[in-house]
């Protein structure tokens, strides 16, 4: 079942980009946030905060493709309460319809693709030396990512830059792509607010978006502070994930000018396996291999679990995956649109043998259990066994991914697409044709929620590093998770269960100590679970929660991987949607709160825990746009749904691990 490749094969054709060219000079940025004001709002036990650390503008050559003129100062606008315009544009390039956040974040990233940041610049400005050349015309042209020249770029391990635009040594592309992150920062530096009202806070970022060979290997890279080197990392420079991990310690990590960063994986359910891999291409040695682990564990403490492409937790069906089903893991499965463009039902299993990451895939078109975070979570155990390092200690977290500038947009009642003039009206959000761009089967996508002391950078940077950090589905639900060896049994109906629950135990994204004694009767670990459900906004209420579950995760003997769901509070309900309204029907809870000691328990075996909180059931986008329309006027998916129609929104707490010894 566990297939290891450790072939230096692959490092072929990669050449080593000069560090020089990514690096910080001290005292080059000046750190705003260095002597920030103390916030005036703080709590020592946590606030649960909610951001967006994923958000594309027009600087990104996909979102231009789509018409979209939104730039990163316009982005963090709207996250924190602004109204921006969106295509279609009118006769000036000015967007038509208008749009506002229905709550405004506490934090918020921009993080448009690093690559082609210079080409999108040069290609878009009429006063550009290269505006009228024959490639920038095609990449104006191209109404989708598809139809542009450079598409084929990020799936070639062999890239080059176009030297008609870039110039022999990529010299215009770099200046280019320098005035943008230029751009990126200084609109992160204007809406960071350093005052004591700590109203707002921005962190500087971009997208690294490899996909080679076809499948999902994408990072948003996030920056501490305004430390940041000077020209972000693309997959023109670096083709390999691995090389990305050593060129961001070199050059921000090690660098002594105070740089801090780290990377988040998103969409793992479209790499086709490959973005929870168990191989080490190049590195031979247990030791090498251990030492690529630790720097990616150091890099990425953080997953990506929801964003409009879909929900990528778990999936049913999947060969080598032990224990009992879960109903909930059919959840948003974006990638089934794919398969069924392709005409596989079930599309067949990924390969995992040798060479296996110079296998083409022609986007999803396999099915794995590494192309999902709950099987690399257990797999990971597996790894810290076999190597002494878990390269997969991943909290958890949400995002958009939105292509419109619209940090934090997540509203099912009113969202408006996410790819600019390619989803711009209901009736393309709502298509069932596959390979159709902005189709029914993308979604508004979720929201990071962190516990952090107060809303600043320093305080949010290490909440995401300790891995004190939720996901949610869009819904500004509030969990919290904790693990101890002795929980009194009234813990939940204690004022004082929060102190209590600290005192004895630790949060998530933290290891649960050893028991307290080895010999006969040793404990089991306790688990408190509590969570509140989004009270909404006036016009759209949040929903009632339904239940809050437990899934544990664990390898056998013979390296078989375990999972177990258990309802720790609430659970199934008569609750239910009303179809011709929308309208919520049945009871639920406005908050839960449940103990949990694990009977299994096995002190010599190691094991991963984490919570999902759910919600009743509400009605999904495509259902409310499905009403606004009249009934002649309603695209056949409206009557014969491709994406379940009837959802049930939910938040996923970060891990809680054990580990003998």
């Amino acid at each position: 079942m566990r297939t290891l490749l450790a072939t230096g094969a692959l490092a072929c054709g990669a050449e080593s980009p000069d560090p020089a060219r990514f690096s910080v000079e001290a005292g080059e940025i000046e750190d705003t946030t260095a002597e920030r004001a103390p916030c005036r709002q703080r709590d020592p036990q946590g606030m649960a905060l909610f951001g967006d650390l994923h958000v594309h503008t027009s600087l990104s050559s996909d979102a231009r493709n789509y018409d979209l003129r939104v730039r990163p100062y316009e982005a963090y606008g709207y996250a924190f309460g602004r109204e921006i315009a969106l295509p279609p544009n009118d006769a000036y390039g000015r967007g038509t319809r208008r749009v506002r956040i229905d709550r405004p974040l506490d934090f918020a990233a921009v993080t448009d693709h690093a690559e082609f940041l210079g080409e999108n610049l040069l290609c878009t400005t009429p006063d550009s030396e290269v505006y009228e050349t024959e490639t920038c015309a095609s990449i104006r042209d191209a109404a989708s990512p598809i139809d542009s020249p450079l598409v084929r770029k990020i799936m070639n391990p062999f890239s080059w830059r176009d030297e008609e635009v870039c110039g022999a040594q990529g010299e215009r592309c770099d200046e280019s792509s320098g005035l943008a992150w230029r751009e990126t920062i200084n609109a992160a530096e204007a809406w960071n607010d350093t005052s004591e009202a700590c109203e707002r806070t921005t962190f500087i970022g971009y997208e690294y978006s490899s996909h080679r060979l076809g499948s999902n290997l994408h990072r948003n890279v996030i920056f501490r502070n305004s430390r940041v080197p000077r020209s972000p990392i693309s997959f023109m420079e670096v083709r390999r994930v691995w090389q990305l991990w050593e060129l961001l310690r070199e050059t921000c990590l090690e660098s002594d000018t105070g740089c801090d960063v780290l990377a988040i994986p998103h969409n793992s359910n479209i790499s086709n396996g490959r973005m929870f891999a168990i191989d080490y291409p190049g590195a031979r040695s247990l030791e090498a291999q251990a030492a690529r682990a630790r720097l990616r564990a150091t890099l990425e403490p953080a997953v990506e679990i929801m964003q409009h492409k879909g929900d990528s937790e778990c999936r049913n069906g999947l060969p080598g995956i032990l224990g009992n089903a879960d109903e909930l893991c059919d959840f948003e499965k974006f990638e089934d649109m794919a398969f069924a463009r392709r005409g596989d039902d079930p599309p067949g299993e990924c390969w995992d043998g040798p060479l296996a990451d110079w296998v083409p895939h022609l986007g999803p078109d396999c099915l794995s259990y590494r192309s999902y975070v709950r099987y690399a979570l257990v797999e990971g155990l597996a790894e810290q066994e076999r190597i002494g390092v878990n390269p997969f200690k991943l909290g958890i977290v949400a995002s958009t991914d939105t292509h419109n500038g619209l940090a934090g947009g997540v509203d099912e009642r009113s969202w408006p697409g996410h790819l600019g003039v390619a989803d711009a009206d209901p009736e393309r959000r709502l298509s069932a044709t596959p390979g159709v761009m902005g189709n029914v089967a993308n979604g508004p996508g979720g929201l990071v929620g962190v516990w952090a002391e107060e809303n600043s950078r320093d305080a949010i940077f290490r909440a995401i590093r300790r891995r004190e950090i939720f996901g949610t589905s869009g819904p500004r639900i509030r969990p919290r998770f904790f693990a101890g060896w002795d929980y009194p049994d009234d813990l939940c109906s204690r004022s004082d269960w929060l102190s209590l629950a600290a005192a004895g135990g630790v949060p998530m994204g933290a290891d649960l100590p050893p028991p307290p004694s080895m010999g006969p009767g040793v404990p089991v670990p306790n688990f408190v679970v509590f969570a509140a459900r989004d009270p909404g906004t006036e016009s759209a209420p949040g929903g009632l929660l339904q239940r809050i579950q437990v899934i544990k995760g664990w390898v056998d003997a013979q390296g078989g991987l375990h999972q177990k769901l258990i309802d720790v509070a609430g659970g199934p309900n008569a609750a239910g949607v009303d179809p011709e309204t929308c309208a919520l029907l049945g009871p639920g809870a406005d908050q839960l709160c449940g103990i949990w000691r694990d009977p299994e328990f096995d002190p010599l075996r190691s094991a991963v825990y984490y919570a999902r909180v759910v919600e009743n059931p509400s009605c999904r986008y495509s259902a409310w746009q499905c009403l606004s329309l009249a009934p002649g006027e309603r695209p056949e998916d409206c009557d014969a749904p491709f994406m379940d129609p009837v959802q049930q929104e939910r938040a996923w707490t970060s891990p809680i691990w054990f580990t003998p010894g």
